[in-house]
């Protein structure tokens, strides 16, 4: 069996010790070098031709930042960031995904080895993705401004429930991104840990027409609106309070290994809204998803999943179309007119 061979790079040599323990602690994956900071890496990186790299944010000599972005431009791989769970570190490493970066690990507030250790699994896990992941499709640079969708009509009946993974705060971007402000209610799960959604709302809302929040539990769901499940903390449903829609968070245990789970998200859009919902899987490991776009479908929704050649990582798609949860397999490009054609929206102005 090959090897997928891994290159880390932290300023800290208890960080490097403990990665190199976790890495090759999986046989099917092994530590060929490690680096103190970016100018020792980018040597090991040409002697060694590593399948993978985990990179920490904050380092010496050259920033982490820095050292992805010319990495990306000059000999492009695959990389996980590994970060310090801070608001300052949170923006960093989102900005690290915009870059190119895989997918990221969240270093402990305390306990450094026994929280690391205990999350060897996940490491190894988001490593495995990395290696089989297609960074470069997802992150082909474009300085072209954003063709934003014209204005439609839609009702408070109808939205649109989005789930994604590794690779998704990209992929979701670039489906907000075109949406214009009249767009139905939209309701999203993305696979992150507590205190990144924030920093992740903000940016999107930054960048968007829709106005994107992360979820409350009670939030009315309106039209032009986004909400964004909060990462680590609770699951979000759909509800009805009368005649509207509201959100609902539920601090119960994870499902499918992610809390927030988008299978939870994606069944009670089916049991509440059925007809009037459409949805689409992106990109990201595993199989969450799969298993609630297709009640979402036998309740009469419009589905989709985002295509293997713009994914990230083709794993939570390829299961919903194996398993007939999807109508269609699209490209990323194509995905947010398509969503708003699901959801019967006309393009007459409002």
């Amino acid at each position: 069996m090959k090897k997928i061979r891994v290159l880390c790079v932290d300023d800290s040599a208890l960080i490097r010790s403990l990665m190199s323990e976790i890495i090759n602690g999986h046989p099917d994956m092994e530590v060929v070098a490690v680096a103190p900071d970016p100018l020792v890496a980018r040597e090991l990186i040409k002697a060694h031709d590593p399948d993978v790299l985990t990179l920490d944010v904050e380092m010496p000599r050259m920033d982490g930042l820095d050292f992805l972005e010319r990495l990306m431009r000059l000999r492009p791989m695959p990389v996980v960031m590994v970060s310090s769970l801070t608001e300052r570190n949170s923006e960093v490493t989102l900005r690290a995904l915009e870059l190119g970066a895989v997918d990221f690990v969240t270093k402990p507030k305390l306990g450094l080895r026994d929280g690391l250790m205990e999350y060897s699994d996940h490491i190894a896990d988001k490593i495995r993705a990395a290696a089989h992941s297609r960074p470069l499709l997802a992150k082909v640079a474009d300085t072209t401004p954003v063709r934003r969708l014209a204005p439609v009509f839609s009702t408070t009946e109808k939205l649109i429930a989005i789930g994604a993974s590794t690779g998704g705060t990209e992929a979701i971007r670039q489906v907000l991104e075109p949406m214009p402000a009249s767009s139905p209610a939209i309701l999203i799960t993305q696979h992150m840990p507590a205190g990144f959604t924030r920093s992740f709302v903000q940016r999107l809302d930054n960048i968007c027409e829709v106005q994107v929040h992360e979820a409350e539990d009670g939030d009315r769901v309106l039209p032009g609106h986004v909400y964004l499940a909060p990462g680590g903390v609770a699951h979000m449903k759909l509800a009805k309070s009368g005649a509207n829609y509201i959100v609902r968070l539920e601090a119960s245990a994870p499902v499918n290994r992610h809390r927030p789970s988008i299978d939870v998200l994606f069944q009670s859009i089916a049991l509440v809204a059925g007809k009037n919902a459409v949805g689409v899987l992106l990109t990201g490991m595993g199989k969450d998803g799969a298993q609630g776009l297709l009640a979402m479908k036998q309740a009469g929704a419009v589905t989709f999943a985002q295509d293997e050649a713009t994914c990230v990582v083709f794993g939570m798609p390829r299961e919903a179309l194996h398993i007939g949860a999807a109508d269609e397999a699209l490209p990323l490009s194509s995905i947010s007119g398509r969503l708003l054609k699901g959801a019967g929206c006309s393009d007459r102005r409002v």
